[in-house]
Formats: C-alpha cells, structure tokens, sequence
C-alpha cells in the first residue's frame, strides 16, 4: 500500500511537470514518449544509463530563458542538446534523476551573413551541413573540426572547443567564436563581448558593429565560461563566429615520414612561419579511416600508406591565388627538405583531390570513426608536439598490457592556437555487441588516462570518468569553479552531475 502511494504522489508531480511545461511552450514541443526519452538516456560512451522525464523544444530565447526560471522554481535539471545522434561523451545523458532534455535543434536559424567583415551569427541548431554550402554562397567558409558529424550543431562544436583543421588563424583556442547570447543557470540573460556593449544586434548592424570582439562587457571574458562547460552554466541561444574567405583555389600536400619525430621537427618550421591553411598530422590508420569505409579497403590502404603523415592545404583567394599557393607550395617544400623530408602531391592509393573532398566537408554516414567495428572511444588533450612521442609510448604500452590490438588504435594530432600546442587523440575501435572487447576498452581508457595524466598531459575537456581525475587532483581549481557555478547557476539545474558539480 505505501509502494502504492509513493508512485501516486510520483504520477502526479510528472502529470504536473508536464502541464507546467505545456503551458511554457506549448503541447507540440513536450514529449515524454518512451522511445524519444530511451534515445537520450545512454550514447555510445561508458556513462551509466539513466533516463530522462521529458524532452522539450523551445524555438526562441525567450521560452529558453522561461524553461530555465521554471526550472529553478522546481529544481528540475536540464540539460541542453543541439546535435543530432550519435553522441559519444557521455555530456547528453542526465546525471540526476527527474532531468528534461532541452533540444535546441529548432532553434536553427543563420541569423546573419557579413562577407565584408567575415562574420556570422547562427543558433545552436544550425549543423556544420547546414552552413557551410550558406557560406558559399556568400564567398566564405568556416574552419572545421576534422570530418564533423553532419548533424553536428556549429555553436556546440565551438563550445566544446574542438580543434579546427586550420591553426594559423586560431589567435586563442575558442577561436573562431567570438559573441554569444546566453541564459545563465539563474535565469538571467546576458550578450558578451562587443555585442553586448551597444544595444540590439539590428542598431548595431546600422552602426556598422558586425560582433567581432568577445571580450566583455567590461573587463570579464564571459565567452570562457561557457566553454567546455557541457551545458553546466548555461544555454547558449545565438553565437557569433568568425569566418574565412572561400578559397578560388586549394590544393593539398603531404609528407610522409616512417617515424614521427622528424614529422615533429618539420611541423614545428612550418607552424613558425604559418604556412599553409589546413595543417594536420596523423598515422596510417586515421588515414584509412577517413578514406574507406570497407574494412577490408580500410586495410589494404594502411598497409600502403607511410607511417606518418603531415597534410597541408594551400589556399588562393581573390587575389593572384596562383602565386599565393605557387610560393607556398615553393616554400613547404624546402622546409620539408630541411627536415630531410619530402612533400608530395599523393600517396599510395590517396591524391589530393580525394583527401580535399573528406577534409572540407563533414563525415559522411555512417560516421567515420565508427565504420571499422560499430563503436570507439577517444582519449584525447592537449600537449605540445615535443611531447607527443612520449604519449604515444604510453598509450601503446597500456594497449599492450591489457592485450589490445595495436592496429585498432589510431592517432591524430591537430596543432591549435598557431601551434603553440596541440591536440592529441588516440581513437580506440571495439565491436559495442562484446562485452569482453568493450570492458577491455573501458579498463585501457582509464589506465592509459591515468598514465598520461601523470605525464602532464592535459585534459581541459574533462568528460566522464575524466572529471573525477582531473578535478580530484585540483583542491583549489574545484573549489574555485564551484564558487563560478553558485554565481550564475545557484541552484544547480543546469546539467548538474557533470564536471565537478
């Protein structure tokens, strides 16, 4: 009889949630149908499985910044997703019991355009799919991550600063955004960085403002606390990005090595003198990768492939573009030599025309890095390139000790911020369908962190069992991130569970 009871009075706090939220945004963008609510309570990460009460789909910033003060009246958690499925970080799936998703993905308007000054301002669900071929149209393109979903919202992909392909115009590591709209955890709403100075975006438009700037208002960088937050702060309604001028003329270029310290040597010239636009480096397997989706292709293309590989894209825009790419070409060629390296216009069974059609355009379906076995899990940070061999020793050390197969590990390493760092990724593959495979990844995900951790590598987008390591080994960066959240999400609605909090 009291079971009985408790699951009435259970009823009747969900019938009353979803009455309330009815009457916030309407019936059409509340559900709490079974197969919606499943989708979102796992991803393909580790995080434990947990279900969520409703998912809601505002359209506008008002009924966002209505959903966040009806949440702290009821002390209900969100937690905001822009992209579409698959996720893989585990950021998506509530932590606390009673959660409402909150899908920004019809908030999907390119709000503006500006060829003169390079800009753009977008809502959280427009996708890379999206705005890019929008871009075009008006003579720019935007620096993208490497093979991004095709559903992946922009706004979520620049919040959670993964590294774009083009790292001589990175001037800081959440380039290229710049202003955003946000709704705190608190409920207030707030516009950094120049556009929040000047009054609406239309006057602003009129005074020839175009929201370049990100620092402010006044003297706090806003913009960062947001950044690689997992929604932990708050929602994000509409972002200013930073664009570049569409190439008349890109070509791209390799150099291959057998092993990766004199790949480091040259990437280190070259990131010098900013040479080249695209500027990545990978091993054979993340090559092959990208390229083939047939296991068996994928294979016979490792084989071919150097060990190592440097890709540079050369890029002419308006003006001469064939001397432009001609003298950059010249010079990439003779730093390589300096290296004792050589650049080539293809490798075996690649050319530049195919490596150009995947770089520039988001991954096709199924995505790319689960094409080989159905599932992967990614350890990834930041280091400098120096550092890079000494990582990889201990990722393949660990690999070995707990018996997984070396050929399923792939490497990418992306310079960021002019080079002055990197971002270093080992994509670990395993069949989702063995549980004795997925444990085993699981168990090297944990031993490999912890190893690199210890090494200094630095994980700044902490997600799942990150956290607690990272967090755990910082008395005092915890204690002073916490005192942030109870400024601008007091009541912990936003996400709660994820980072420290």
């Amino acid at each position: 009889m009291e079971h009985g009871s408790k699951c009435g009075t259970r009823s009747k706090i969900v019938e009353k949630m979803k009455r309330e939220l009815i009457g916030i945004l309407g019936e059409k963008k509340v559900t709490d149908g079974p197969e919606t609510l499943e989708a979102y309570a796992k991803d393909q990460s580790f995080t434990p499985l947990r279900r969520p009460s409703f998912l809601v789909a505002p359209e506008n910033v008002g009924e966002v910044q209505a959903l966040v003060r009806w949440a702290n009246r009821t002390l209900c958690p969100l937690v905001p997703v822009s992209s579409g499925p698959p996720h893989f970080y585990g950021d998506t799936v509530p932590t606390a019991g009673g959660a409402v998703i909150v899908d920004l993905r019809r908030m999907n308007r390119i709000i503006r355009m500006d060829r003169r000054n390079r800009m753009a301002i977008v809502e959280p669900g427009v996708t890379y799919s999206e705005l890019q071929p929008a871009l075009a149209r008006e003579g720019l393109r935007l620096s993208m991550p490497l093979l991004p979903r095709a559903n992946k919202s922009v706004v979520a992909g620049l919040l959670e600063r993964q590294p774009v392909t083009v790292p001589k115009y990175q001037w800081v590591l959440l380039e290229p955004l710049r202003c955003l709209e946000i709704v705190w955890g608190n409920g207030d709403r707030l516009v950094t960085g120049e556009a929040g100075e000047y009054g609406p975006l239309e006057e602003q438009w009129k005074s020839g403002f175009a929201q370049v700037s990100p620092m402010g208002p006044g003297q706090v960088d806003y913009w960062r606390l947001v950044s690689a937050a997992q929604g932990s702060m708050g929602i994000v309604s509409w972002a200013s990005i930073r664009c570049e001028v569409l190439p008349v003329l890109h070509r791209f270029f390799f150099i291959p090595a057998e092993k990766i310290n004199g790949l480091i040597d040259c990437a280190y010239k070259l990131l010098r003198v900013r040479l080249g636009d695209e500027f990545l480096m990978m091993d054979n397997a993340t090559l092959a990768a990208i390229l083939r989706k047939d296991n068996d292709q994928h294979a016979r293309l490792r084989d071919q492939l150097p060990q190592w590989v440097i890709i540079v894209g050369v890029a002419g825009r308006d003006r001469l573009p064939e001397e432009r790419c001609a003298f950059q070409q010249k010079d990439i060629s003779a730093i390589a030599k300096q290296s004792g390296l050589q650049m080539v216009s293809s490798l075996p069974g690649v050319s530049d025309g195919e490596i150009a059609d995947k770089l520039l355009k988001p991954s096709e379906d199924p995505y790319w890095k689960i094409r080989r076995k159905g599932a992967f899990q990614d350890i990834f940070f930041l280091t400098t390139l120096d550092q890079v061999p000494g990582h990889i020793e201990i990722v393949r050390a660990a690999a070995e000790a707990l018996n997984y197969p070396a050929e399923d590990v792939s490497i990418y390493i992306q310079p960021q911020h002019q080079g002055v760092c990197c971002h270093c990724e080992f994509t670990l593959s395993y069949d989702p369908d063995n549980e004795k495979e997925a444990a085993g990844v699981k168990e090297l995900v944990r031993v490999a962190s912890d190893a690199l951790m210890r090494r200094k590598a630095f994980f700044s987008r902490p997600y799942g069992i990150w956290a607690d390591m990272v967090y755990g080994r910082d008395a005092r960066q915890t204690s002073l991130l916490k005192g942030v959240k109870q400024i601008f999400d007091p009541n912990c609605v936003m996400n709660p569970g994820k980072l420290c909090f």
